[in-house]
């Protein structure tokens, strides 16, 4: 999606909105689904989302990449396909690429800048699910298995967060009762245990949906400015 001002001259930087849940996909099939995107979009920015490897609906093949290793995101086919996609579209500047997400959404987004710092630039991770076993057990087992092996350990965004190589914005809801807000607070202790640097976000009586929140979207907004746009 490019902002309504769009101006074929201008490089703009691509902002990806991520989620990997291997539950379903995700790309919106209906119009409406888009005005979130839309939001964003005008604020200067090319937004994309796909559904990488992992994701359901394809084929068992492309949905068992899931299976013990939710930290990768399907981030092989994210990458290629906004490099295929920006040949013809040189108004897409891929020296500037972000991602934005939400729950899972948020484990894939801290896991760009963690794992892929190289390609992504910044991420904004909003009540997201960073270690796998401190959510809930049914989800987590359904694409991780059990018991609780090395694959889980392996699968933590706080297990890695040494490896943090782009700017990071964390965001969190006090009262979430859907992914415990102790994974982002953890996340946060190991990126200062490693010296890392990043931006926190924390919203008294927020809930799983602080990313909706005018708080939160304005803290973004000002995130991805500053290091995007800036």
């Amino acid at each position: 999606m490019r902002p309504r001002d769009f101006d074929g001259a201008v490089k703009y930087p691509v902002l990806e909105y991520i989620y990997a849940g291997p539950q379903s996909f995700y790309t919106p099939k209906a119009f409406q689904d888009l005005a979130k995107l839309r939001r964003v979009a005008d604020q200067g920015y090319v937004v994309v989302c796909a559904d990488g490897m992992g994701t359901n609906w394809r084929s068992k093949g492309f949905h068992d990449v899931c299976h013990k290793h939710l930290k990768d995101a399907g981030f092989a086919d994210r990458m290629a396909w906004m490099r295929a996609v920006a040949e013809s579209r040189p108004w897409m500047d891929l020296s500037r690429v972000g991602c934005y997400g939400s729950s899972a959404g948020g484990q894939n987004a801290a896991a760009a800048v963690i794992h892929h710092g190289g390609f992504y630039k910044a991420a904004a991770a909003s009540a997201g699910c960073h270690d796998n076993r401190l959510d809930k057990l049914w989800w987590n087992e359904l694409w991780m298995g059990y018991p609780v092996d090395a694959s889980y350990e392996d699968s933590s965004n706080i297990t890695h967060a040494h490896k943090l190589g782009g700017a990071l914005m964390l965001a969190v809801g006090e009262l979430d009762t859907n992914v415990d807000p102790a994974s982002t607070l953890r996340l946060a202790n190991a990126l200062i245990e490693a010296g890392k640097d990043f931006d926190m976000v924390y919203v008294p009586g927020g809930t799983h949906h602080v990313i909706d929140t005018a708080f939160v979207m304005r803290k973004q907004d000002a995130f991805f400015k500053r290091h995007l746009q800036g």
